[in-house]
């Protein structure tokens, strides 16, 4: 085994799983006692790294990893911070100033590419290490992994909330007879149409589910809202953040863009619901989940806080066999009964490529999902976390930041 530290960080949107990876790791790491060195978290991601912000997390109390399981945003802090090429240089000279020799990130497409990007550095400069990327994402959009961690969780939150509003909307009789729910996607419309494992029966909603995948036509939705009103005298919909036109343009972007270049998005949903009440003249509402969707922990699926932490211990178990440049994957086995195993992948064929919702998995009208979705999405779903209360609500954890602080 290479003697040396390690070095853990998280970075991009938290999910509500996300800690359960880093405890993942961190447990596996710290219950070995021939471990080659201590682990340390970089505080607030790459960004916190750069800053030689670390905490030696031996010195953390055991219960405040043991509870990341259940506890929601990014437990270590996160960031969004595109490294420049020649910033690469650096963060090696970083690592061989605390002999971090065990590099783990955990992050989504952007992430990746930054684990991938220190991987080549390392090797350009002789440095050896051992890189590992964790994978973690509520778009699923990660490539060659079956899904990823986190999506399963926003997906059965958002599923819940639709369920739940649908029922609402169809109970009263107001003049608010068109809901419109905004849910969470850039370019893939995973998230967006998990909202579909809440329909029971055909009536109930979602009726209308809106995909990145499929271009947007305005016309088609407004008939397609006008036929279900018609019908049954109220609408559900549900639409990805990100649709676009026959021209590839979002149909609500704010004209700004992020530390990586991708385009803000904002309002989709309102555009939607203003396109029906000025249109149709039927009221609308509008719906924005916003980050409640890849926030809440208590209401995650077992199923995914599982594999979650599954993908942290994997990872160190990677790096202690010698491997580096990989991702972990979960890979789902064939059968009728949900199998899923791990598995890795390298981080050079995952890096900025993202994976879409596959067009056969969408209906002919571009306005719903078919049953090959609806039977890939509902196992990943099953199962709660059990959350300590306390005074009626969660008892979650924050790492204390004060135990374990690195001087410079």
């Amino acid at each position: 085994m290479l003697k040396g530290n390690a070095l853990i960080a998280q970075s991009g949107g938290p999910t509500a799983v996300i800690n359960s990876s880093v405890c993942g790791a961190i447990q596996t790491w710290l219950a070995n006692e021939d471990r080659p060195g201590t682990i340390y978290a970089a505080v607030s991601g790459i960004k916190g790294f750069f800053e030689e912000d670390l905490i030696d997390l031996a010195e953390q109390p055991a219960e405040n990893i043991a509870g990341l399981r259940w506890t929601p945003g990014a437990g270590l802090f996160s960031c969004r911070y595109k490294v420049s090429e020649d910033e690469y240089a650096r963060l090696v000279e970083i690592c061989k100033k605390y002999d971090i020799r065990y590099f783990f990130y955990n992050g989504g497409n952007d992430s990746m590419d930054t684990c991938h990007k220190m991987s080549l550095a390392a090797e350009k400069m002789g440095y050896e290490m051992r890189v590992i990327g964790i994978p973690k994402t509520v778009d699923n959009d990660l490539p060659i992994t079956d899904h990823c961690p986190g999506y399963a969780s926003a997906a059965k939150y958002l599923a819940a909330t639709v369920m739940e509003t649908g029922i609402d909307l169809s109970s009263v009789s107001t003049k608010n007879k068109v809901c419109i729910i905004e849910a969470m996607g850039r370019n893939a419309g995973w998230l967006t149409a998990a909202a579909a494992l809440a329909k029971r029966t055909p009536d109930e909603a979602p009726h209308l589910i809106y995909l990145p995948e499929v271009p947007f036509d305005t016309e088609k939705f407004l008939a397609d809202v006008q036929a279900v009103y018609d019908r049954l005298g109220h609408c559900f919909v549900v639409a990805s953040e990100g649709i676009v036109d026959a021209d590839g343009n979002y149909i609500a972007a704010d004209g700004k863009t992020d530390a990586f270049g991708h385009v803000q998005l904002s309002g989709a949903g309102e555009t939607l619901k203003n396109l029906v009440e000025e249109r149709l003249g039927l009221k609308a509402r509008c719906n924005t989940l916003g980050t409640a969707q890849r926030s809440a922990a208590h209401f995650a699926s077992k199923t995914d806080a599982d594999e979650a932490y599954a993908t942290g211990k994997k990872a160190v178990e990677l790096a202690w066999e010698g491997k580096t440049g990989l991702m972990v994957t979960l890979d789902r086995q064939p059968g009728e009964e949900y199998v899923c195993t791990l598995g890795e992948a390298p981080l050079s064929a995952v890096a900025n490529v993202e994976k879409k919702v596959p067009v056969e998995w969408i209906n002919a009208e571009g306005n719903y999902v078919t049953d090959e979705f609806i039977a890939y999405a509902r196992p990943l779903i099953e199962g709660e976390v059990e959350v300590p209360m306390k005074n009626g609500l969660p008892d979650y954890v924050k790492i204390d930041m004060t135990k374990g602080r690195v001087q410079k």
